[in-house]
């Protein structure tokens, strides 16, 4: 039960972030997107002493249900720490080269050698800034945040910021 209240609470805040940018984003350009394959490498635990490097590989799929799409991915630290998740997102589009993608997903982490988040079931919430190619690929800067969202009193959490490429899958 708690859980369920949980990922309610942060599909309505996802969904909140999705309609205020909705209003400000210009539609045109997201017509022609692609399903895309995310590569990412960023600083994991940036304000927090269990620093690591962070790789990440994500499928963001380009079917929507309005303008929400699915993704799965998976991040893994040079610490040992490994989460595979699936989640939703979405893209504004603010003219033909920014594109604004906030993103909350579910997964199993297991720790490794890494920080312990207190729980295995653990939620991933960010946003990410890209720069959008001729070629449709992106360079974007992304920041997230995994935690238990409660699940247990001890929840730790972590913030990760990744500096992210994005191939267009035609």
């Amino acid at each position: 039960m708690k859980l369920t209240k949980i990922i309610l609470c942060n599909f309505g805040i996802f969904v909140g972030m999705c309609s205020l940018l909705t209003i400000a984003s210009s539609a045109p350009a997201m017509a022609d997107d692609p399903a895309f394959l995310s590569i990412g490498v960023g600083y994991y635990d940036v304000f927090d002493n269990d620093k690591a490097v962070e790789l990440r590989l994500d499928y963001r799929s380009n079917l929507k249900f309005l303008f929400i799409k699915p993704f799965a991915g998976v991040m893994a630290t040079t610490d040992g720490a490994f989460f595979p998740s699936v989640g939703l997102y979405s893209d504004f589009y603010f003219g033909r080269r920014i594109v604004i993608s906030p993103s909350s997903a579910a997964g199993v982490y297991f720790n490794g050698g890494g920080k312990d988040l207190g729980h295995i079931v653990e939620i991933r919430s960010g946003l990410e800034i890209a720069y959008r190619f001729d070629s449709r690929a992106r360079l974007g800067l992304l920041f997230y945040h995994i935690s238990n969202a409660g699940l247990e009193d001890d929840q730790p959490g972590t913030e990760v910021l990744s500096l992210s490429y994005s191939i267009p899958l035609n």
